[in-house]
């Protein structure tokens, strides 16, 4: 079994002080003891990106760009970041095949990058947003304990 992390769960390890801070940080234990290669990709470090140097009025963090660039650079020895291969073509049949529309599309890429590179699981906060997908098992982190 191999494990992408959906960036949700990558913006609560570097939250203590939110709620989901810890069952973010117990399933990353959990998934490491069991020795399973976890995974990331260049679609998560865009959205990191983003929300993490937004504006914390604008429903950010507020992190400076040295602070992003600190945090990106742990996220990268902590997760083997999948190498971009052309995932357009998948992309386009999940989101023909399931129907998906406006920001469910980034979703949709995530799995395309799960489905070129033969990952079974996604851990991820929002298990309803990937539940539509066949061939993937969704897992909450809550449930890992």
């Amino acid at each position: 079994m191999a494990v992408l992390f959906d960036t949700n769960i990558l913006l609560r390890l570097i939250q203590p002080h939110h709620p989901h801070s810890q069952i973010a940080a117990r399933a990353l234990r959990i998934f490491r003891t069991k020795n399973l290669p976890l995974h990331i990709t260049q679609q998560n470090i865009v959205e990191f990106w983003a929300v993490t140097t937004r504006p914390i009025l604008a429903n950010g963090l507020g992190l400076t760009v040295e602070q992003a660039i600190a945090e990106v650079t742990v996220m990268k020895k902590l997760f083997q970041l999948l190498p971009e291969l052309p995932l357009q073509s998948a992309w386009e049949q999940l989101v023909a095949d399931y129907h998906i529309t406006g920001k469910n599309a980034h979703d949709a890429r995530l799995v395309a990058a799960m489905t070129v590179h033969r990952i079974d699981t996604l851990l991820t906060f929002n298990v309803q947003d990937f539940s539509r997908y066949k061939g993937i098992a969704v897992v909450d982190p809550a449930s890992t304990g």
